[in-house]
């Protein structure tokens, strides 16, 4: 299951990991885990997230991302907490928390060109993601949600080609 907090257990040595666990360039040669894509081809849009094993993943778009998220065991991730996730701000495409992140359900593929055709857009503040969903008479406050909220329907939404037939087994 996928925690979204760091948890800082003991003495200074669990601090000293927390305190590691920050984002990393994007390997040129690295390929979407949900998609197979190659995330360094999407400066603005790729995303990236941290196990608490260390073992590091890279998303070509925030809808990669939040689809690991939800199922990371049918993308070979492994069974230990998340411990960091990052993607890029839509409206200033900076490297933010994605953890502590806005994220916009949006569902016309029209509206933003964006690697994938759709995507959740994430923002740093709640205040963005809300005036970006006041423009639009289809989206609503109920479009504005943390990545702890994302769940099997969400992800179906966005990766649900996907999910269906990854296993390799």
């Amino acid at each position: 299951m996928a925690s979204g907090s760091v948890a800082a257990e003991g003495d200074s040595e669990a601090s000293d990991t927390s305190d590691a666990v920050e984002p990393t360039d994007v390997p040129s040669d690295a390929n979407c885990a949900v998609c197979n894509m190659v995330p360094a081809k999407f400066p603005d849009w790729n995303a990236q997230l941290a196990h608490e094993d260390s073992t590091r993943v890279y998303f070509c778009t925030p809808g990669c991302l939040t689809t690991y998220y939800v199922v990371p065991e049918q993308f070979d991730g492994p069974d230990v907490p998340i411990v960091g996730a990052w993607a890029h701000d839509f409206e200033t495409r900076d490297l933010i928390d994605a953890l502590q992140a806005s994220f916009v359900l949006e569902t016309d593929p029209d509206r933003v060109d964006d690697p994938m055709r759709l995507n959740p857009l994430p923002f740093r503040d709640e205040t963005d993601a809300t005036a970006y969903v006041e423009q639009y008479d289809d989206l609503d406050d109920d479009t504005v949600i943390s990545i702890d909220e994302f769940d099997l329907d969400i992800a179906e939404l966005y990766r649900g080609q996907l999910l269906d037939g990854n296993e390799s087994d």
